[in-house]
């Protein structure tokens, strides 16, 4: 009887450890301490070594974007962002067969695209704002439907974390509010607007509501508007009505020195300086910058959200800037104070070079030119330097304090 037992027990492990993944667990556990980690918006799907590199430095998730990947038809996964029918099935097993990758290597993800129906990323339409989604109620339908169709097939994946609906959302762009408005016009705007398309809180409430007819736990983010500005919550009238919900901001400012389109342009802002935002110059340095992102946390208070709801879904700066160094520590220093999650932007990314602080201020070399001509892989050798040291430092941080906590 006792070996009947000890082999029944046996054969009911191994039955348990080879079935299929099922979605018991609760996701929000994971965002219960601050998680670190960073942006994956590139061109080729990532390889196992990509996910292996930024595990290996000490973070926990990544936001992916898949919008730069080669698709079936004009937008990959949605078909066409102008007329959503369905998700296309060879986009979908490349999504899955990436989080596959990211799973094997230790890394949580959270799915951020670029594009919803009658929102094409700019950068997939001409560099053109596609402001469909934002006047016609027949594409926020659409959305909704694609992320119940999305969720339906993700839910059970162990490496999703979060469903980030759409990164860096304009409803307020064409709309007749301006960025970085004060807090009085942005409530203002919000009246006239309410019930409306450009309702952004209602509109996340309708996509949330039809991912829950599918998946009822995994964890939703949400950015705020105007580009996901820190101070863009601040119309918002309350807490989206998903109790499982994270409210994420970026963090580029003052975007004038940080982000300028052309790094040879003048004029070029050093750091600390004053820096002139939606038209007031202001003196940026560690106490502005960790000014300005107290907005969303004061919000945040105000409305009985707490911390750990908070993340700073992405940050960053220029790395040919000769502030970026500085400005980089002063924006995690502000978010070690605060003790949210974050990300930075971007890790490794292989079509553009400009937050890839491994490269430090160096150029990069003719081959990375020319396997984006090709579609071919990234061959340039990236390593920790001065510039990903703040970002390296905090990252160490978290493996250290999770491999304490499994000791004791």
């Amino acid at each position: 009887m006792l070996r009947r037992f000890v082999r029944l027990l046996l054969a009911t492990t191994v039955y348990l450890s080879a079935a299929p993944f099922t979605h018991a667990a609760d996701l929000m556990s994971f965002w219960e301490t601050p998680q670190y980690g960073g942006n994956s918006f590139n061109r080729l799907p990532p390889t196992k070594p990509y996910f292996d590199a930024l595990h290996a430095y000490g973070a926990t998730w990544v936001r992916l974007a898949y919008d730069k990947w080669q698709g079936q038809q004009h937008d990959f996964l949605i078909g066409n962002a102008g007329d959503y029918r369905g998700l296309q099935p060879t986009d979908l097993a490349t999504l899955k067969a990436t989080l596959d990758r990211a799973q094997a290597a230790g890394l949580k993800v959270v799915i951020a695209p670029l594009s919803l129906p009658g929102a094409r990323w700019r950068q997939n339409n001409r560099g053109q704002l596609d402001d469909r989604l934002w006047h016609d109620p027949k594409y926020a339908q659409q959305a909704a439907a694609f992320w119940r169709d999305l969720a339906r097939e993700l839910k059970d994946h162990p490496a999703v974390a979060a469903y980030n609906l759409l990164n860096e959302p304009v409803p307020e762009q064409n709309g007749g509010l301006a960025g970085h408005a004060d807090i009085a016009a942005q409530q203002a705007w919000y009246q006239q607007q309410r019930g409306g398309p450009r309702d952004l809180p209602a509109f996340y409430n309708a996509v949330i509501k039809a991912i829950r007819e599918v998946d009822p736990l995994t964890p939703i983010m949400v950015d705020s508007g105007w580009y996901g500005a820190a101070d863009m919550f601040s119309y918002w009238p309350g807490a989206l009505a998903d109790s499982r919900v994270l409210y994420s901001f970026h963090m580029y400012e003052p975007y004038e020195a940080t982000s300028p389109d052309n790094l040879t342009r003048q004029p070029q802002y050093t750091y600390p300086s004053d820096v002139p935002v939606a038209g007031k110059t202001l003196h940026w340095d560690a106490q502005q910058v960790a000014r300005w992102m107290q907005v969303p946390l004061d919000w945040a208070k105000a409305r009985n959200i707490p911390p750990q709801r908070m993340v700073a879904g992405e940050f960053g700066c220029m790395r040919m800037w000769s502030g970026c160094a500085a400005y980089l520590q002063d924006v995690l220093s502000a978010l070690d104070q605060a003790k949210i999650h974050w990300a930075f932007y971007s890790f490794r990314e292989d079509v553009w070079d400009g937050m890839d602080y491994e490269l430090g201020h160096f150029k990069v070399p003719d081959v990375y030119w020319t396997a984006i001509k090709l579609n071919a892989p990234d061959p340039v050798i990236r390593r920790s330097n001065s510039m990903f040291e703040p970002i390296h430092q905090r990252l160490q941080h978290i493996t250290a304090s999770a491999t304490a906590a499994a000791k004791q």
